[in-house]
């Protein structure tokens, strides 16, 4: 029965291992064919508590840059009982979109980024491996 509480306990750990701020783009969880939305984010190597980061988001669709969309950010920490940031992107460009993110802790973060095309199609994009120092 020991060893199974120490098989456990290794599964846990392995789990536990984090994304250092490397890359930024998330999946295609929730965005339909032909849309694609690739997320960057200013200072990477300095994420730190207390200061802004500027996050950047290219919008295409079919190829094309995607002009007129409506973007929000939702910030989270990987553990409950947080309270989450909030942004809205602001159209800078044609399909090129910018919102400044505050963060209120140190630890792991990951952002949702939700929004509606101009043609009413609702996407939904998560970005995770964000690592804030305190």
């Amino acid at each position: 029965m020991r060893w199974l509480g120490i098989l456990f306990v290794a599964l846990v750990l392995m789990g536990c291992g984090r994304i250092q701020n490397e890359r930024f783009t998330g999946g295609s969880d929730g965005l339909p064919n032909g849309v694609a939305l690739e997320v960057t984010l200013s200072n990477t190597e300095s994420l730190q508590v207390a200061t802004s980061t500027e996050v950047q988001i290219s919008l295409t669709q079919n190829g094309q840059l995607v002009s007129g969309a409506a973007l929000e950010i939702e910030g989270n920490m990987t553990h409950a009982g947080m309270e989450p940031v909030f942004a809205t992107a602001t159209e800078v460009a044609p399909g090129d979109y910018r919102a400044l993110l505050e963060w209120t802790m140190g630890g792991d973060w990951l952002l949702t980024i939700r929004g509606t095309l101009p043609d009413g199609t609702v996407i939904e994009q998560q970005v995770n491996g964000l690592t804030v120092g305190s």
